[in-house]
């Protein structure tokens, strides 16, 4: 059923949708942000809907860069090394798992695949990537998509109120997050409701983790004799060289942190990465639609939760030292 807030102006929707932007930006954290942005799409609808895809990606791109600006690279390499062997297993366990519970709940191919893939390494940007390599049609992207968005906000709610009432760590949270929760939004936005350390850490991990999306494209490319064009995230080098800048250019370039109203330009990047990072779940948010979670169904949704039980429970036991 249409919501009767549909129908008001262009005008007032638009404002509206502004000024929730703004307040995402001064009052809400990441996960209010999602809900608010949730509470907008099926009410009033996204004013800016045709925009806010390439929005959403360009924003949180951006975010996760200005988050580099507040790390130290020796420790992000530390977190990186002590994550790798983990997040290898992790994947190849996930990957295995989708095949054979896609094969027995009778879900078609690609879709099994892209919620596999979407599940191992990194939600939605795993799934943009693998989806022309297997051209994959409309209706199985938006099957996917809706799979890992709907598990995305039970994460973001969940996972800082499962961690704090199993008394995890900084460290054990942050890689928790990175490699159970899957697109990065959500990975950063529960991190940051935990701890400032454990969301350096996730993010460091988790963007590690993206970058299996070359190889495991390519891999996908090879075994499908595709030619479709292979997605890389440059986004993540260039988070890299944030990481270098703010840990070795300072003591060469004083002038860098020359102090504006109390915050060095690195502070104040980081500042807008977080800002950014909770516009952008409102957007995610925003831009779900009634007919994307119609699509969905319960099979994929059931081989979601349980791919999610799967790498969430062993990467929670081995975490906590149970085995």
């Amino acid at each position: 059923m249409r919501s009767p807030l549909l129908n008001i102006p262009d005008t007032y929707r638009q404002l509206i949708f502004l000024l929730c932007v703004i307040a995402c930006t001064i009052f809400l954290d990441p996960p209010f942000a999602l809900l608010t942005g949730l509470i907008i799409a099926f009410t009033i609808g996204n004013p800016f809907i045709k925009l806010n895809k390439k929005a959403t990606t360009l924003l949180l791109q951006v975010s996760v860069v200005c988050l580099g600006f507040s790390m130290n690279f020796e420790h992000a390499m530390q977190a990186g090394k002590e994550g790798f062997l983990f997040t290898v297993a992790t994947i190849g366990v996930t990957l295995l798992a989708g095949f054979l519970i896609g094969k027995a709940l009778k879900i078609d191919k690609n879709t099994s695949l892209l919620i596999s893939n979407g599940t191992a390494i990194c939600g939605g940007s795993a799934i943009a990537a693998i989806a022309p390599v297997i051209k994959a049609n409309d209706q199985q992207i938006s099957v996917s998509l809706g799979t890992v968005f709907i598990l995305n906000s039970i994460g973001l709610f969940l996972f800082p109120v499962l961690g704090h009432y199993l008394h995890m760590n900084d460290q054990q949270f942050g890689t928790w997050c990175a490699i159970a929760i899957h697109d990065t939004s959500s990975v950063v936005g529960a991190a940051s409701k935990f701890s400032e350390e454990a969301l350096k850490i996730a993010t460091t991990i988790k963007l590690e983790r993206a970058l299996w999306i070359i190889p495991i494209t390519l891999a996908t490319a090879y075994f499908q004799h595709s030619t479709g064009k292979v997605r890389i995230p440059y986004f993540i080098f260039y988070f890299i060289i944030a990481i270098l800048i703010s840990t070795y250019l300072p003591n060469h370039f004083s002038f860098l942190n020359n102090n504006f109203e109390g915050h060095t330009l690195f502070q104040w990047a980081y500042i807008f990465g977080r800002k950014g990072l909770v516009v952008t779940l409102f957007l995610i948010g925003s831009g779900l639609s009634l007919k994307t979670i119609q699509q969905v169904g319960w099979r994929p949704i059931l081989q979601g939760v349980l791919l999610w039980l799967i790498i969430g429970g062993i990467s929670l036991f081995v975490i906590k030292g149970l085995i």
